[in-house]
């Protein structure tokens, strides 16, 4: 379908500082790993995958195409960086997929009888609730 390590070559890395609450170690240490890949640029997709990943990933892309993951997680960069291609790969193996078109069942004949006998059941119960008509 495509070639991982190919891809892995339009991957763009970027470490910064993580944010929020930490120790001294926090504002010392970059290891925060951001991963940026631009679709509209991608020559491993053809024009039918790339058009099934811009509709499926719409939300996620920036106007330019681009789309932005980013992972902090660990305390190691290392970690962090597989952390995020494992998880770019598992978007794109998503938003590739393509569903399996649904085959409607034919209801069986005993399951229609059986539903029209209850009715009919209900329907002769009301319809002796109702008072006899003596004319």
């Amino acid at each position: 379908m495509y070639d991982k390590d190919a891809l892995l070559q339009e991957l763009t890395f970027k470490a910064v500082r993580s944010s929020g609450a930490g120790g001294q170690h926090v504002n010392k240490v970059s290891s925060k790993v951001e991963l940026a890949f631009n679709l509209f640029e991608s020559e491993i997709f053809n024009e039918d995958l790339k058009e099934r990943l811009i509709k499926k990933l719409q939300s996620r892309l920036t106007k330019e195409g681009t789309l932005m993951l980013q992972c902090d997680e660990s305390r190691s960069q290392h970690k962090n960086k597989e952390l995020v291609i494992k998880r770019f790969f598992e978007l794109i193996e998503r938003s590739l997929t393509v569903p399996k078109k649904r085959i409607p069942t034919k209801i069986p004949r005993a399951v229609i009888k059986k539903r029209l006998k209850s009715k009919r059941n209900l329907s002769d119960k009301k319809a002796n609730r109702k008072r006899p008509n003596l004319d």
